[in-house]
Order: structure tokens, then sequence, then C-alpha cells
């Protein structure tokens, strides 16, 4: 993303876009789509508008395998409007992280007051097998940069909203929580980082959502993270880690999670 352009201007750009595309002048909550959540989307209501990331301002094609490359504005039965942006830019693939934090910029101009971020991640913890979702109750962020720029001070404190976690386990009480650390991808973390991260209080090892959530927060918006144990991290695991996995993962665990998903935002 050219750096000569103002971030904010080029997310209200793309936020007129989207209204003039859909005649949807204004979005409730947004929802960013991780490995292995794709299907939320069918489930929390009805997808009124579909549009190609690439048609917006500042949004690039989707470049993993597994995720979608789309925009979409979904009508709950509660007759709210979630914008799901299911284009996310990784910090790894080099766009800059103005790029990382397009998406979440975008939906605080068209209105969106509650962000909702998803994710596939490794898994510390043994007891969380692969398919386990897991409520972030705070992150660190280990990618040695910010989506903010000069004296932009913003209280991080209560980061990941606890009234919306304690709303997910109104849902379902089995729910963990746990903190994530976003490492900078695209390699996944050696034995020896996850033992780093398990040492400085990390339970979830990934490449998004730290940089994301930041963003949001700055944006006024509520906060709610969650994610899904894809595998568990290296060194943890007996097994090589590879994308296949994740993938493979997050399918199985595709409807259960979707629906659950869907059950919190219906609660929002």
């Amino acid at each position: 993303m050219d750096n000569a352009i103002d971030p904010f201007a080029l997310a209200t750009a793309a936020a007129h876009k989207i209204a003039d595309i859909t005649g949807v002048p204004s979005h409730d909550i947004a929802l960013v789509l991780g490995s292995g959540w794709g299907d939320a989307a069918n489930l929390i209501g009805e997808t009124t508008h579909r549009i190609e990331a690439t048609e917006l301002p500042g949004f690039h094609a989707a470049s993993v395998p597994g995720h979608v490359g789309t925009i979409s504005s979904v009508l709950t039965t509660g007759g709210k409007r979630v914008l799901v942006l299911g284009a996310r830019t990784h910090f790894y693939e080099g766009q800059g992280v103005r790029a990382v934090v397009h998406g979440v910029r975008t939906a605080a101009a068209a209105g969106a007051k509650t962000m909702v971020l998803t994710n596939g991640c490794g898994g510390l913890n043994p007891a969380w097998t692969p398919g386990t979702p897991v409520l972030i109750a705070d992150h660190i962020n280990l990618t040695a940069t910010s989506p903010l720029e000069g004296a932009t001070f913003v209280d991080l404190t209560d980061l990941y909203s606890s009234r919306i976690r304690d709303l997910a386990r109104e849902v379902d009480s089995t729910l963990d929580q746990g903190v994530y650390a976003q490492f900078t991808g695209p390699h996944y973390e050696t034995p020896a980082e996850v033992q780093y991260a398990k040492v400085i209080g990390a339970d979830l090892v990934g490449m998004s959502t730290a940089l994301e959530a930041i963003a949001a927060r700055h944006a006024g918006m509520e906060v709610f993270g969650i994610s899904l144990v894809t595998n568990l991290a290296a060194g943890i695991s007996k097994t090589a880690l590879s994308h296949e996995e994740v993938i493979e993962a997050g399918a199985a665990a595709g409807p259960r999670i979707s629906a659950l998903l869907a059950q919190i935002i219906a609660k929002l």
C-alpha cells in the first residue's frame, strides 16, 4: 500500500464503494474470516451482496489457500448488517502494516462498532486438540511493528471484550480462553520460539489478528477474538507442521465452529 496515501482516506473510499455497490449505508458488525472459519458467513444470515475485494480501493486478492477473496454484506435474522471480510492481508505478504489493517479500518468507516476476528492457529496446551475453538483474552504482538503511526497512544488494557466473551460462554460454557501471540511468519515457529512464547505467557501462536485488533481498538470498535486450534505448535506436536494440516483441521471442524460463531454473533 502506497505510504503517500492517507490510510484512513483510503478506508473511507472503500467504505463508500461498498455502500454504493450494496445500497447498504451502514454495517453494524464486521467479521474477519481466518483459516477454518469460511463457512460461518453462510450461517449468520442472508448474504445479500458479495464483492470481489479487488473491486475496492486498497484491497488485494487473497493469496493464502483457505481464504476467500471477497467482501460480503450479510443480513442477520435479527436485522443487523454484518460486513464479512474474507480478503485478509497477512503481514508476511509484504504489503506493509497499513494493508494488513485496511479491512478493519474500512469496516470502521462503514459504521461497524464491533469487530470479530477469527484465525486458525497453533496450540500450546496439549489438551486443545485440533478443532478446538479458544477465546482470545489477550495478545502478545511479536511482529515488532504497530498499525498506529506517530504519537498515537491507545489503551489496550481490555482490548478483547470480556462482555462478548461472556456472551460466547452463554452459547458454549466449555469454551476455554487464552493469550494469542502473533509471529510474523510465513514460516512456522521453531520449537524454541514456541517455548519462548509459552514462557512469556502465550497459549496460542499464529500469524494474524493482533495488528488488526490494535487498529480496531484505535477505531473505537469493541473487539472479539476467537481462534481455531488447527494443530499443536512445533515441539508440542509429535508430527511435522504443514498448511495442508491447517486446512484439513479447519474443514473437519468447520460445521461445528461456524454454527458456534453464528450463535455468538446473533447475541451481539
